[in-house]
């Protein structure tokens, strides 16, 4: 691990121009959501928007998308099928700016074919939650994998993916954890972030040990908050390593201060997102954006 280098500084965010338009501000597309699990990819959605998105469309089956869009209604929605949802779909991901795969998709081959579908397309995503479940049910990994993918797994999800490199175990030490970051960023040529207590990000060559975050963020949806705001980074053009740093933290940041408002137990995700505009403001400080 002597070889890698610890990054400690946070990246500026991307410029807001008082004369911007919602054209300027990053497109972004979330695929995700199953009868079972309407409100993940509204809440990733709903999370882009609140970073600062101009515009975030959700691609959801076409029998939820009308109470998917009633929770949200800034949100665009995309009804997805058969054959013609499909080609819809790749219309849209040609569009965005940035993807987020995988928030409530559930298991099936179905989705699991639509999942390496995606990631043979050349641009910036988010790959969580049963995107990484399709990836790691995959006997090797996928060698058309074209996207500049920041992968998001939790210990359980990263232990699914070991076996792409060798791993089955996932430490629960702090040097541990770093470690096997950095060894899956490397073998799978895609940024990694580690999500638990003191989330580590890694590229492979460089790792970050976020410090912000508690247990208020111990609960269903925190997860799908924290892809919404790296796809809004991506779809802002920020670099994968740096867009995944700088939500971590503001991810985190957000969760204290709702933990705060609501008590550590007590708060929902959709309470950590109406946080993150005043965690926006103690990054902007630190970071000097």
């Amino acid at each position: 691990m002597s070889q890698e280098r610890k990054v400690e500084a946070l990246p500026k965010l991307p410029l807001r121009p008082a004369e911007g338009h919602k054209g300027m501000f990053g497109r972004v597309l979330v695929v995700g959501g199953n009868r079972e699990m309407v409100g993940a990819p509204v809440l990733a959605g709903t999370a882009a928007l609140r970073m600062g998105a101009g515009l975030v469309q959700i691609a959801v089956p076409r029998e939820i998308l009308t109470l998917a869009i009633s929770i949200t209604p800034e949100l665009i929605g995309l009804g997805l099928g058969k054959t013609a949802g499909e080609r819809r779909l790749i219309e849209a991901c040609e569009v965005a700016d940035a993807l987020v795969i995988g928030p409530g998709m559930g298991r099936s081959r179905d989705v699991a074919n639509r999942v390496l579908r995606l990631v043979r397309l050349e641009k910036a995503m988010v790959v969580d939650a049963d995107g990484l479940n399709a990836l790691a049910a995959q006997k090797s990994w996928p060698k058309d994998f074209a996207g500049r993918a920041v992968l998001t797994p939790h210990p359980g999800e990263m232990a699914r993916l070991g076996h792409f490199f060798g791993r089955s175990d996932v430490p629960k030490d702090e040097p541990g954890r770093i470690e096997i970051a950095i060894d899956a960023a490397k073998a799978l040529g895609q940024v990694v972030v580690l999500k638990g207590h003191r989330t580590v990000v890694s590229d492979g060559s460089r790792y970050y040990v976020n410090g912000t975050g508690d247990s208020t963020l111990s609960k269903a949806g925190a997860g799908d908050v924290l892809s919404g705001i790296i796809g809004c980074m991506l779809g802002q053009r920020m670099p994968g390593f740096e867009a995944a740093v700088a939500a971590v933290w503001l991810h985190g940041k957000a969760g204290e201060l709702a933990g705060k408002k609501h008590g550590t137990r007590s708060t929902l995700a959709s309470e950590v997102i109406a946080e993150i505009a005043a965690a926006v403001g103690e990054y902007e400080r630190i970071s000097g954006s």
